[in-house]
C-alpha cells in the first residue's frame, strides 16, 4: 500500500471522522458510544458504515434485485436506529454521515477509507462471545491488512459498559 493518500482530517475545511461499522450487533453499539465520546470531545464526526456482503451468483436476477433492495432497506433502518441511539446517548449535535457499500466487507471498508481522506480512525467493537472477536476484527487485525492498514483501528471490548467507556474516551 505504497501510495496512500495523506489524511486531511486536521486541515482547514476538513473534519476528523470516526468510522463505525454498524451491523445491529451489541459490539457495534459499544463501538458507537466510544466513537461518539471521542468525536464529541475532539470536535470530530461519525461515519456510520453499513457493509452489504456480496451474495453468491443467483440463478434468477429478480431474486438478487429483491435481496439487494431488502438489504438497502435494512441499512436505512439500522442508520435510523443508530442515529436514535446517538440522541439517546446525548450526542444529538454530533455530525453523522451514512455509507452503504456492497462487496467483501473488509475490502469495502478499506476502499472507502482510501477514498475519504477525512476518515482518521476506524472504531470496531469486539464481540464478547467465546467464539472470538468477530469476523471484521479478525479480518482486519490479521493477515495482509494487519500491518498495512491505512489508519489506526480502535478495537473496543464488547464487555465494556457505558460508564467504563465514559472514563476512557
Amino acid at each position: 500500500m505504497a501510495d496512500r493518500k495523506t489524511r486531511q482530517a486536521f486541515e482547514k475545511g476538513h473534519t476528523r471522522k470516526f468510522m463505525v461499522i454498524v451491523d445491529a450487533t451489541p459490539e457495534s453499539e459499544v463501538a458507537l458510544y466510544f466513537a461518539a465520546r471521542v468525536a464529541s470531545r475532539t470536535k470530530g464526526s461519525i461515519t456510520l458504515f453499513y457493509p452489504i456482503e456480496a451474495g453468491v451468483m443467483r440463478r434468477w436476477v429478480g431474486i438478487h434485485e429483491v435481496e439487494n433492495e431488502a438489504e438497502e432497506t435494512r441499512a436505512q433502518s439500522v442508520f435510523r436506529l443508530y442515529r436514535k441511539k446517538l440522541q439517546d446517548m446525548g450526542f444529538d449535535d454530533l455530525s453523522t454521515e451514512t455509507v452503504v457499500r456492497k462487496g467483501d466487507p473488509a475490502t469495502e471498508i478499506v476502499r472507502f477509507i482510501e477514498q475519504d481522506e477525512d476518515v482518521a480512525v476506524l472504531v470496531l467493537g469486539a464481540s464478547a462471545e467465546s467464539q472470538g472477536p468477530g469476523p471484521l476484527v479478525e479480518a482486519l487485525g490479521q493477515g495482509s491488512w494487519a500491518g498495512n492498514f491505512p489508519i489506526p483501528i480502535y478495537i473496543v471490548p464488547g464487555t465494556l459498559t457505558r460508564d467504563e467507556i465514559a472514563h476512557l474516551a
